[in-house]
């Protein structure tokens, strides 16, 4: 006799062996699928053996704090498991490393020198570096003689000019490597020439070339522009962009200055690019005049996302600083600033496809 299982699936009658006081057989239903069905379900595969399906899962021990603590003198047999400030990291460190195919090049941008443009450009691309695993390399794009260079210790005093009179030569990463210097982070920089005269030089087809050699063997180019967007150096750049970072000080002039800066970049062509953009409200102190709410939200309403980067007394100086220096809430801000431009990476490749 053919019944259906609670789920209304038909079943077939599959006999019991009899009881221990000799009682007949009881039937015990299986489910019996139609043709149709069992097409409807992968065919099973040696992929079936995967961590994720497989293994038990592990209750995730903490990394730090009073809960590592607990964790490290109960010979690991208490867990009280991540705090959410932890569990939160880990979020966006999974973000930070969302995987791209080729290359992606970010612009960091603003009109209004002095609001940390550089500074974003170096902890933006520490973060990459730290959490992923494929190359990563600043680009120092600013044509008044940029200082992006002196912000890591220089292993080479080459700079993109002996890049392009070099790039004939290029074969493989090793050869342009003799032109970077690279950070304990893993971050390369390719630094820019202290003779503005001789940056200033430098044309949009040159940074077009420097870019075409480094895309071969970087996976992200943080590109760290000038403050003048209609200079040739910086009009390159940002045709070469496929994501920005516009940076903004915590005051009403750099507000106005970047928010006049989307304008013309909506007037002249890069709709996508704006529309993509991660704004950063740089140097937040924990008073002052201007609402910064309003602001953040007057960029909200016009960019993908928005973060406040605290001030940090560390990044004052302008000079070499190691990202395990810096203040927690200022490294939080910048890994957050990090997961919302790598967010862009899956929006960028569907666009493409």
């Amino acid at each position: 006799m053919r019944v259906e299982d609670e789920q209304g699936v038909p079943a077939t009658d599959v006999p019991q062996p009899a009881d221990d006081e000799g009682n007949g057989a009881q039937p015990r239903r299986l489910p019996a699928y139609s043709t149709a069905q069992r097409l409807r379900k992968r065919p099973a595969s040696a992929h079936d053996f995967d961590v994720q399906t497989m293994l038990r899962p592990e209750a995730q021990p903490p990394s730090r704090g009073w809960r590592r603590f607990v964790f490290r003198v109960t010979g690991e047999r208490v867990n009280p498991g991540p705090s959410a400030a932890e569990l939160r990291e880990r979020e966006l460190v999974g973000r930070v490393r969302t995987r791209v195919n080729g290359c992606r090049r970010i612009a960091v941008v603003s009109r209004k020198g002095g609001v940390g443009k550089t500074t974003t450009t170096l902890n933006l691309g520490h973060v990459f570096a730290m959490h992923r695993g494929d190359r990563v390399i600043a680009l120092d794009g600013n044509p008044d003689a940029g200082s992006l260079g002196y912000r890591v210790a220089r292993e080479t005093s080459h700079t993109i000019t002996n890049l392009l009179s070099s790039r004939d030569d290029i074969r493989r990463y090793g050869d342009i490597r003799a032109f970077t210097s690279q950070a304990p982070s893993r971050l390369e920089v390719l630094a820019a020439d202290d003779d503005p005269h001789i940056t200033d030089a430098l044309r949009e087809d040159d940074y077009r070339r420097v870019v075409e050699l480094l895309e071969v063997h970087y996976n992200l180019i943080c590109m760290d522009t000038g403050t003048g967007v209609l200079e040739s150096a910086s009009k390159g750049i940002l045709q070469l962009a496929d994501h920005m970072v516009l940076v903004t000080g915590a005051s009403l002039d750099s507000a106005r200055a970047a928010s006049s800066t989307l304008d013309w970049l909506e007037k002249n062509g890069h709709e996508d690019l704006v529309a993509g953009t991660v704004a950063v409200i740089n140097g937040v102190r924990p008073k002052g005049m201007v609402d910064l709410d309003k602001v953040e939200a007057h960029f909200r309403a016009r960019c993908r996302a928005v973060v406040r980067i605290p001030w940090d007394p560390l990044l004052e100086a302008g000079a070499e600083s190691a990202p395990e220096r810096l203040r927690e809430p200022t490294a939080r801000a910048y890994l957050d600033l990090a997961a919302h431009v790598a967010e862009g990476f899956a929006e960028h490749s569907a666009r493409r496809a």
